[in-house]
This record gives structure tokens, sequence and C-alpha cells, in this order.
């Protein structure tokens, strides 16, 4: 009997015991739970720069904890441009882009000295999607995981971002539609070059860019943009939640839009060379027509090189939007070997060029119909290459 009256209080103990032994794992557990929405995780949308490069502006994702105050910007748009072979692996698409992480005065400083603005979106994530978040890009800051093979189109620094919230995510991501108009690739590319006046970048990127640029970008594909990044971000839900809690810009930008200068525009300048060529091809002089003599064989050489890296571009990289290319229709390879035969006597030299101005008189009648883009400026100088072709066939002897 008394030793069933001892038992009692022990089996009340232990029942005590691992009472408070759950309560204290319940309140550990909310205590975790409460320190890890202590973080802040927002996308950072920076504006376009002078440069190139900076063109179309960037992306980077921030992680701010509340807590320690600790504040990294981690980018996924950092190469290495001391790289010996830099330009060789940009030319052939085998360049190495990786993810850095830096603290965000830093970041902030660097930009604002850019004078690019910053604009910031608060992601209304849950406490384990942020969390997924930064496994995910502690993982990718891990040497076998850093490097990637960068894409503009489809794999850069700000699709990295918008497939790193799809991954960390628990619930599905609706990605809300901002282009109501069907827009190609090379539209969306054109409206930033036109906007910062870089025409001459903007020549040179239609010259090289083929066909499948022009194909229409799908409401999930224009995201490789900053910009459109961050209004698709706007207009997305999370679950049943929208995606941005908070939008708010942490710098303004200070760099302007360039003044448009059509004196220096490749279609102005090109139509004044086209002009004076053919002014001079009825000169009979003959100090004028050696010098015309000498630009012809120029002419031809320099877009038979054309020819040549465009068909490199298409073969011999892995840039898949170089493929396809129609701009070969007036810049032939073979041309690097027919610029010396410009002014010959032989009979297949003219037989060669009056093959290529037929084709490119075809080609600016049915400029609209080509199933690519291709830029206006270039059709002075299409136009230069038919008229002394014809010069050459025609001549007297």
């Amino acid at each position: 009997m008394l030793s069933s009256i001892l038992k009692k209080p022990r089996q009340i103990h232990k029942i005590r015991l691992l009472l408070v032994t759950l309560l204290f794992l319940t309140v550990t557990k909310g205590f975790a739970q409460q320190d890890s929405c202590n973080l802040q995780v927002s996308l950072l949308t920076v504006t376009p720069g002078e440069e190139l490069y900076s063109t179309f502006g960037h992306s980077a994702i921030r992680i701010h904890d509340t807590v320690t105050n600790q504040d990294i910007v981690y980018n996924y748009g950092t190469f290495n441009f001391d790289d010996p072979d830099f330009y060789t692996k940009f030319v052939r698409g085998k360049l190495l882009y990786y993810l850095s992480s830096d603290d965000y005065p830093s970041f902030l400083a660097e930009t604002q000295e850019e004078k690019r603005g910053i604009t910031e979106q608060i992601l209304n994530l849950n406490c384990q999607q942020k969390q997924n978040i930064i496994m995910l890009l502690e993982a990718n800051m891990m040497a076998q995981n850093r490097f990637y093979k960068y894409d503009f189109l489809f794999d850069n620094c700000t699709t990295r971002l918008r497939d790193l919230v799809e991954k960390a995510s628990d619930s599905t991501v609706h990605f809300g539609k901002v282009l109501q108009t069907k827009t190609s690739f090379r539209d969306l590319i054109h409206v930033y070059l036109d906007y910062n006046d870089k025409q001459w970048s903007k020549l040179g990127i239609d010259i090289l860019l083929g066909s499948k640029t022009d194909a229409v970008a799908s409401p999930y594909q224009v995201m490789f943009l900053p910009d459109y990044l961050m209004k698709t971000f706007d207009s997305s839900s999370i679950g049943s939640m929208p995606l941005v809690s908070e939008k708010h810009t942490l710098l303004k930008p200070e760099y302007n839009q360039q003044t448009k200068d059509n004196l220096t525009h490749p279609l102005f300048l090109f139509s004044c060379l086209f002009v004076i060529v053919a002014f001079l091809s009825f000169s009979k002089s003959k100090p004028i027509q050696g010098i015309l003599s000498s630009f012809d064989g120029f002419l031809f050489f320099i877009t038979g090189i054309l020819g040549i890296l465009i068909l490199f571009m298409w073969l011999g990289t892995d840039h898949i939007m170089c493929r396809d290319n129609y701009n070969l229709l007036w810049a032939w390879p073979t041309n690097i070997v027919a610029a010396f035969y410009i002014h010959s006597k032989k009979s297949w030299a003219k037989k060669y060029f009056l093959f290529y101005s037929l084709i490119n008189i075809l080609l600016i009648i049915f400029w609209k119909a080509v199933p690519q883009l291709l830029n206006v400026a270039i059709i002075p100088i299409v136009a230069i290459l038919i008229f002394r072709s014809l010069i050459f066939i025609f001549r007297k002897k």
C-alpha cells in the first residue's frame, strides 16, 4: 500500500516533467520561427547606366537580418574581366559568370557612384521560404556550384533570381503578364539601345543576332530584363498573397537619357556615303577613279570578313541567338576573295558581281519580307555594293 502511494507522486512528477519538456520545445520552436522571420528578402533593380554592359540594368537579391543587422546583397552577374581569355570566351559564348556577395552599404555606394538608381521590392515570403532562399544561395556560393555559363536571354543575373524565388517557394508562384502586345526579344533590346542612343551598338547587335531573336517573348521569358522582372513581380502572387509586400526607391538615378544625335546616326552617315560614292562614280578624273577602285576593294573585303564572322557566330559558338542569320544575304564570306577581282577582266568575276547585285536588289525590294528584322542603316551600304557592282559590270572598256 505504501509503495503504491509512493509511486503516485513519482508518476505525477514524470507527467509534470514531460509537460514542461513539451512546453520548452514548443516555446523554443516558436522562438526559432520568430528568429527566421526577422529575415527580410527583397529584389533590387538597378537602372541602366552609361556603359554598354549596363545599358539593360541589373538585378540582385538582398538578405537583411533585422536582429543581427547583417545586410548582404547577392549578385549573379559577376565575371572575371582580368581573365586573359575573356574576349575569346565571350565571343564563343563560353564566358562563365558567377554568384558573388557584398555588404549592402558597399553595393549602395558603388551604384550611387555610377549615378544609377535602385528600386527595392520586399518579397512577401514566409519563414520557410526565406530560409529556402538562403540555403539555395549558400549552395550556389560553393565553389562547385558558383559558376554558370551566361546566356543574355535565357540564363543571366536576372533570370537566376526569378528561378531562385520559384525554387524556394512551397506554393505556386503565379507570374503576371506585363506586356499586352506581342513583342520580340529584339524589340525589347531595341528599347534600351534607343533610350541610350547607342545606335552603333544597335547596328552591331542587329548584324550578329539571327532570326531567332525575332521570336515573340513569352510573359515568362520577358523577365530576362531587370525592369520586366520588377514589373512582373509587381503583378505576381505567391499562393493567394501578392508576391511583393512593399516597394520603394532606395536611390534616384542621376544618369540622364542620352540626347539623340541624328548627325552621328549610322543611317545618316551611310546615306551620305552613298550619295558621295554615287556622285564621284560619274567623274572622269583618274585620281578619283583610283580612290573609288581602292574603296571598292576595301568595302567588299570588309563585308567578306563580316560574313565570315556571322558564319562563325552561327556555327562555331554557343550563342543560340546568332543562328539563322539572314545578314548573310548581303555579307557574303566569298567577298573576301572577290574584293581582289572587283576590276578584273575575268568573265567569272563579272558573273559573280552580277549575281551578287541581283540578289541584293531582291533583298532591298523584299526587305520587310525577310524573316528577320534587318537594321535599316544597312540599306545604304547594300545600295553602294549594288551600285559599284553594276558600274564594274557595265562600264565601257
